[in-house]
């Protein structure tokens, strides 16, 4: 079984900066790729970033340019780092991990078997 444990969300002014973190817990062989997705009030869960277990990282078009994904070399603790940060950003943003399978791109929900319980992120203008 594996366990994911979201931290570091906050809030901050528009224009920062902030840093997730993802402990993964278990078995994270299992995990060939991991990603973030993030989910804004009265809107659907969206993918945010991927990284698969080659190192290749994917993003949403809204994340790229600001947003990035890294893991660690033992591939238990993802992060991801997020700059420019917009209102349009604030979201309870979740850690996901595939069982035994890869992803294409950011990949989509039903593509993740493990969800941590999310951190929030609220950026104000």
């Amino acid at each position: 079984q594996v366990q994911l444990v979201e931290s570091g969300g906050d809030s901050v002014q528009a224009g920062g900066s902030l840093r997730l973190s993802c402990a993964a817990y278990g078995n994270t062989y299992r995990m060939p790729c991991m990603g973030w997705f993030r989910q804004a009030p009265g809107k659907e869960r969206e993918g945010v970033a991927s990284i698969n277990h080659r190192g290749h990282t994917y993003y949403a078009d809204s994340a790229k340019g600001r947003f990035t994904i890294s893991q660690d070399n033992a591939r238990n603790t993802l992060h991801l780092q997020m700059d420019s940060l917009k209102p349009e950003d604030t979201a309870m943003y979740y850690c996901a991990a595939t069982y035994l399978g890869d992803v294409d791109g950011v990949g989509v929900l039903d593509d993740y078997y493990y969800w941590g319980q999310g951190t929030q992120v609220t950026v104000s203008s």
